[in-house]
């Protein structure tokens, strides 16, 4: 009968691999310089799993990661992962990882071909009595094609070094039920960042996460207040966290990890290929979601954006068109203003509409021929081909400085302003003379750090809606 090993509770980093990047050898200074970062907030460590890359690693490379970890641990565990489709090669590194010291071996489910449950069984069991060592089993369905039977599992934790299973699978049944058959005789991990505070209440012993080498200070303070029964309080922190560890378990890990610790003044390099490198293997959108996290957590400074919302009268926003009070007035020109939003999702929709043969169908023309830098006009339009009528340009007010914010401009922004158009041609408030002979230009102020598209979309069609109101219900 197994013994539950003591020090086999609370947070364990599953940590990357830092690579150079010309070269993708193994930087050990950079991982050194990771593991004492985190060390003060967690209370062990786990290499060459998932997160740490470890099929893209050799057996000398995995080995040398458990030496430099335990080096470095201060007497704190380390469980070394020792993942390989193959029992003669799990065990072969089972056996490097004893040797450099681990504290136990972190053993996936054989993947690629897949053996039985009665192979997948002899598999864990030839490794387990092959090594003098801890095993952990390790479920992570997402990337091995299928689930460590509960069965097998059943089996398996009355061998007498297996002492624990990480379940990486997202699965709270599938963890509950583990809990349920083999809670009494190992410890069960979480390893899966999104569902740790129901997890942790079910009974789970801890956790192995990638974001643990993040904000490990988090998951420490989740897991005293569960074990205090202050589940208001814990429910509060994991949500404070939740789009971040929903952002690294959907982009595997590693990839999303390395992103954010780069942007936190660890670089540990890009991914080994085929995975894509640090700046490119996140859409801009994702990585700007990353930073803004980090920056409510404290964890990197603000990023400063100054800007101001245009304000003083109306007729005097125009400027950029050419279009001056007097020529407004003199062409009895519509014009209009909405502001909706809060924080980052605050827009304003500055609206000015006019007949085609005015000095506004000139300036129409006049941007689309000759854009202005940075602030590239757009024909609004509801879908792919289907421009809206009245004829309407989109014109950011803020210079467009990366292609994150220029997705937000021409996306959500430039949607909801259609949708808004078309809603008020429906509803009669913009004449039906007014869709052949005139055009509209919308003057559109978007937060330079605004992320969530759906919130835009909203405050966005609510400030157009305002604008057009005003500007025909005259």
């Amino acid at each position: 009968m197994p013994i539950k090993l003591p020090w086999l509770t609370g947070i364990f980093p599953a940590l990357v691999t830092p690579f150079v990047r010309k070269t993708e050898e193994v930087d050990e200074e950079a991982y050194r310089r990771l593991i004492r970062h985190v060390l003060p907030h967690v209370d062990g460590l786990v290499t060459s799993g998932t997160t740490g890359e470890f099929p893209y690693l050799t057996r000398k490379e995995q080995q040398r990661l458990v030496v430099i970890a335990v080096d470095e641990a201060g007497g704190k565990p380390v469980i070394a992962g020792c993942g390989a489709s193959s029992t003669q090669e799990a065990l072969a590194l089972a056996r490097d990882a004893k040797e450099a010291g681990a504290s136990a071996a972190l053993i996936v489910t054989p993947y690629f071909l897949h053996p039985s449950d009665k192979g997948v069984y002899q598999h864990f069991y030839d490794i387990a009595t092959g090594v003098d060592l801890p095993i952990i089993l390790y479920n992570i369905p997402q990337v091995v094609d299928r689930y460590l039977p509960r069965t097998v599992v059943e089996d398996l934790a009355d061998l007498p070094n297996v002492v624990g299973l990480k379940d990486s699978s997202g699965n709270l049944t599938y963890t509950m039920e583990l809990l349920e058959y083999v809670g009494d005789r190992i410890d069960i991990f979480i390893g899966h960042d999104e569902v740790v505070l129901p997890a942790l209440a079910g009974g789970v012993s801890g956790m192995i996460l990638a974001s643990a080498q993040v904000y490990p200070e988090v998951w420490q303070e989740v897991f005293r207040l569960v074990g205090e029964g202050r589940l208001e309080e814990a429910r509060a922190l994991q949500r404070s966290v939740q789009k971040l560890s929903r952002i690294f378990c959907r982009y595997g890990g590693g990839v999303a990890v390395k992103a954010a610790l780069r942007m936190m003044g660890l670089d540990v390099g890009p991914p080994r290929k085929p995975l894509k490198g640090v700046g490119g293997a996140l859409i801009h959108e994702t990585r700007a979601e990353i930073r803004l996290e980090l920056e409510k957590l404290g964890k990197i400074p603000v990023e400063e954006t100054p800007f101001e919302y245009p304000s003083g009268p109306l007729t005097e926003r125009f400027g950029d068109l050419e279009i001056t009070p007097e020529v407004i007035a003199a062409h009895h020109m519509r014009i209009g203003s909405g502001v909706a939003g809060e924080g980052l999702n605050k827009v304003q929709i500055d609206l000015i509409a006019g007949g085609k043969e005015t000095p506004l169908g000139e300036a129409y023309a006049l941007q689309l021929t000759y854009p202005l830098h940075g602030r590239e006009a757009l024909t609004t339009i509801l879908e792919p081909a289907l421009t809206v009528r009245p004829a309407t340009l989109l014109l950011p007010t803020l210079p467009q400085k990366n292609l994150r914010q220029a997705n937000m401009i021409y996306g959500p922004t430039q949607s909801a302003l259609a949708r808004a158009i078309v809603d008020a041609l429906e509803e009669g408030l913009i004449p039906p003379t007014a869709v052949d002979d005139e055009v509209m230009v919308a003057l559109a102020t978007v937060h330079p750090r605004a992320l969530d598209r759906h919130a835009l979309y909203q405050s966005v069609y609510a400030a157009a809606t305002q604008a057009l109101t005003q500007a025909f219900a005259r």
